[in-house]
């Protein structure tokens, strides 16, 4: 392990390695599908450190080339046009909307550049996953991997260790868990 060489104590197994089941989001999602769009009531329960809940009915068109979004929040009084996210990259998306706060009489305009790999420099896997237990009801798993691949090293005649191995690190985390029911018509 990384640090024995320099006289210091290894990293236990358990802080290289961990695995987080708890998810820090709740979603209940109800979709409704009419006349070619989608109508959803979103129930969002966000666990520590905030402990917040809100809700938001989402209007969106059912076509795959959909290029938009209204969301509305009525616990903040907020009402959103957002893009649907326009690749850049094969791993880099750009995401654009505008949205007016009727409580703090503003409007403004948002963005957000999102990727799947990477951040704050480290190796991260970001993705979500689906399973449809049967049709008309789904879960959604979102979880990521933060990651260092191992390294083993070693030198001859250089006065350096012989071999020195770094175990690398994995930190994942189940994040967020949505039950979708969807009616169709």
């Amino acid at each position: 392990m990384d640090g024995v060489a320099n006289g210091e104590e290894p990293v236990s197994w358990d802080e290289l390695y961990n695995i987080n089941l708890m998810p820090s989001e709740l979603f209940l999602k109800f979709r409704k599908e009419v006349q070619g769009m989608r109508i959803g009531l979103n129930f969002e329960f966000y666990n520590a450190p905030t402990n917040e809940y809100q809700a938001k009915l989402v209007l969106k068109p059912l076509s795959p080339e959909r290029r938009w979004k209204f969301m509305y929040e009525p616990v903040h009084h907020d009402v959103h046009i957002l893009s649907k996210k326009i690749p850049i990259t094969k791993f880099l998306n750009l995401q654009v909307g505008i949205g007016h706060s009727f409580q703090l009489h503003t409007t403004g305009w948002k963005w957000k550049l999102t990727t799947c790999l990477g951040g704050n420099g480290l190796s991260r896997i970001r993705n979500k996953t689906t399973l449809g237990l049967f049709p008309g009801l789904d879960f959604r798993f979102g979880w990521r991997a933060d990651y260092v691949l191992p390294e083993i090293t070693g030198t001859v005649g250089t006065g350096e260790p012989l071999f020195n191995m770094n175990s690398g690190r994995l930190q994942a985390s189940l994040d967020r868990v949505e039950a979708i029911l969807t009616h169709t018509s």
